[in-house]
């Protein structure tokens, strides 16, 4: 692609777009009512190269401003309906459009497409599967170097759906194209290692949704796929990553603006414009460098925080808790919060966490902050009448090295002041002291949220 080149989403919905108009969840009524309405997932790269094309795809296109007249190429990922409107193929006939026109997709997209094109329309068809590689535009000197990627979806039979790595060769500039997809098959996660893509477009159909099969992705597994690309150095510094194939299995769209934020990434919307080569990201699609999340027992505090670092493989999750001296519950609640984190994090159960934060080389998740300060009250006897001075030593020790942390870093803290006054010494000293460290260490972060009956309300 070359210097200005753009990629403009054409839609940026699933298949019954969002909102569907046949339905009336929280989710579709709220999308409406801010007239954010999303078609069929389609995108036109620097005007000659379209990827995918549903029905919707060439009225979105008069919708978004753009011709497309200067298509040469056509690039299609599988034959489902929202994916596969041969009668453009038609239309572009009736504009008595003479110039060459390559097809591109699996076996049978491809024979689907044919009947609707001319005996006489200048029309190459090629057939691919993945591990194909082609190359695009020698007739017109554009030339677009195209690998064929395996996805995990499948219209009739495994296989039949692929991904698109798309570079304009002699210029910089490389995007990957992946829509209707679940978790990257093993073939197609190591072929996209060093890729350093300028924009990645990535499925994330089903939202909330976990009880959904059907090749897609969610908001569990969607990060998951980002931190394997991270890993494998395809998404680094300037990727623009943007979510695609937006159903109204998401939360309302201010909602999942939200929730993709964390993770450096934006929410496609019909009409965006994506630059290629990549622009410096803005300062509210960037991620938060200290992030404090605040919230009463059971509220979804803890999911939240996991959640912010979900798209990194390589997280040190260090937990305060410790092992619970026998006690069956606190045991169960501690096996349930590893269940849910990824495997490739890294636990450390300690209270002696200042040290860890201030060498840390990748993203840190403290929980918690209360029973860390349990654990230095305890350790120096406090709750007994010792020095208290001690514990606001180590607190003041834990400031500074949440601020000189240099990574990425979430902590989750217990909101204990809102209730009636404790009834002991002990209860009161620990309400006290947990309200004055949260102080302090919300002074010192970038973001602070309040969760609220699982509902985050930004503080700062």
């Amino acid at each position: 692609m070359r210097d200005g080149g753009e990629v403009v989403l054409l839609g940026s919905g699933a298949a019954d777009g969002w909102p569907n108009p046949f339905c009336e969840c929280a989710s579709c009524l709220a999308a409406a009512g801010s007239g954010r309405i999303r078609g069929q997932t389609s995108a036109l790269v620097d005007g000659r190269l379209l990827l995918d094309c549903g029905p919707e795809t060439p009225r979105s296109a008069v919708r978004a401003g753009r011709s497309l007249a200067g298509v040469r190429h056509l690039l299609l990922t599988h034959s489902h309906p929202d994916h596969l409107g041969p009668a453009a193929l038609l239309f572009r006939h009736w504009a008595g459009r003479r110039e060459p026109l390559d097809v591109v997709g699996p076996a049978d997209v491809v024979a689907q497409c044919r009947p609707w094109a001319a005996p006489d329309d200048p029309v190459r068809f090629i057939e691919v599967a993945a591990g194909d590689e082609a190359v695009l535009g020698e007739r017109d000197g554009a030339r677009y170097r195209v690998r064929v990627l395996a996805a995990d979806h499948a219209v009739w039979k495994a296989g039949d759906a692929v991904l698109y790595d798309v570079a304009r060769e002699g210029a910089v500039g490389r995007i990957l194209w992946a829509t209707d997809t679940g978790p990257l098959p093993d073939p197609t996660a190591r072929a996209l290692a060093g890729a350093r893509f300028d924009a990645v477009f990535l499925d994330e159909t089903f939202g909330d949704r976990t009880d959904l099969e059907g090749g897609h992705l969610n908001l569990a597994t969607f990060p998951r796929v980002l931190a394997e690309l991270r890993r494998r150095g395809a998404v680094v510094e300037g990727t623009q990553v943007v979510a695609v194939h937006l159903s109204h299995h998401n939360p309302p769209p201010d909602e999942l603006d939200r929730r993709l934020r964390p993770w450096g990434v934006r929410a496609g919307e019909d009409g965006m414009v994506v630059p290629v080569p990549g622009v410096e990201r803005r300062e509210d699609v960037v991620g938060h460098r200290r992030t404090l999340v605040l919230g009463g027992a059971r509220s979804g505090k803890s999911t939240l925080a996991e959640e912010a670092l979900a798209d990194s493989a390589d997280v040190t999750y260090l937990a305060t808790g410790g092992n619970g001296r026998g006690d069956l519950e606190w045991l169960e609640r501690v096996a349930a919060h590893r269940e849910r984190r990824p495997g490739t994090w890294r636990t450390v159960e300690t209270t002696d966490v200042a040290g860890l934060l201030r060498s840390a080389t990748g993203p840190v998740l403290l929980d918690c902050l209360g029973t860390w300060l349990t654990a230095r009250i305890d350790l120096h006897s406090a709750w007994e009448g010792g020095p208290i001075e001690r514990v606001e030593a180590d607190i003041d020790e834990l400031v500074a090295a949440w601020r000189a942390c240099p990574a990425p870093v979430v902590a989750v803290s217990n909101e204990v002041g809102s209730g009636v006054v404790p009834a002991t010494a002990s209860g009161r000293l620990f309400r006290d002291l947990l309200g004055r460290l949260n102080a302090r260490i919300a002074a010192a972060s970038d973001e602070v949220l309040l969760v609220v009956a699982g509902l985050p309300v930004r503080l700062r």
